[in-house]
């Protein structure tokens, strides 16, 4: 156990899907796992462990902001071994031809600041995906005939954001999306030497101020885990 997470040792699986949203760890934990048990429960940060294709595979809940979410990686790669970890989340659009419930995989994560900026100080450190996860992501994304984007994506510190110059320049320089996470998840995983990817669903367009339905969540969700379970195990 960790403070963090009560999982007793050999309960977290070498292998861990990372949804903000503990129910939405819950609904693909019963809908894609086998032989599916929960893990964790503190705090309401609910994790499981199943089976898929006979792989063992962890979903645990990662909560909001890259805080939140180095605190639960830390967690996995440092006490529970922890050696692949994929983001499976939503983000915001940011460029015309990124449509609402296309996937983005995430090669880079650009920031205004992580929790590791302390360590790295005046260095701007440029963290990115693994490319053996990345590759075997696009590949099934392919298969699947989703539509999906590959390149930089944005995280953001806040979800209330009040620098529209500051949008501009990410989307004047390619960024595809927004979200909050996966900066730190990459810089951990480099620290840590483990894989990490984030699969992203657009659900929202900050230009043209689309929203995909809540209806539709569920069914684009769906996707991003198969997707990522098939680049996890190729």
């Amino acid at each position: 156990m960790t403070i963090h997470i009560g999982a007793q040792p050999g309960e977290i699986a070498e292998t861990v899907l990372l949804p903000g949203d503990p129910y939405r760890a819950k609904w693909a934990a019963e809908t894609f796992l086998k032989d599916v048990a929960c893990v964790n429960q503190v705090r309401g940060m609910l994790g499981f462990t199943g089976t898929w294709n006979g792989n063992r595979v962890t979903i645990q809940g990662s909560g909001m902001g890259m805080p939140s979410l180095s605190i639960y990686a830390n967690e996995l790669i440092r006490e529970y071994g922890a050696k692949t970890l994929i983001r499976i989340g939503s983000c915001g659009g940011m460029q015309p031809h990124v449509g609402i419930r296309d996937l983005i995989l995430a090669m880079t994560a650009s920031s205004l600041s992580t929790p590791s900026s302390g360590i790295f100080r005046e260095l701007n450190f440029a963290p990115c995906a693994d490319w053996g996860l990345l590759r075997a992501a696009a590949i099934a994304a392919e298969a699947k005939a989703t539509k999906f984007h590959v390149g930089g994506i944005y995280s953001s510190d806040v979800f209330y954001d009040e620098r529209p110059d500051l949008n501009e320049q990410m989307t004047r320089h390619g960024i595809l999306g927004v979200e909050m996470e996966a900066a730190e998840l990459y810089n951990l995983a480099a620290r840590h030497s483990v894989r990490a990817l984030a699969i992203l669903t657009v659900s929202d367009h900050l230009a043209t101020g689309e929203a995909l339905p809540p209806e539709d969540r569920e069914r684009s969700f769906g996707d991003m885990v198969e997707i990522a379970l098939t680049a996890a195990f190729p």
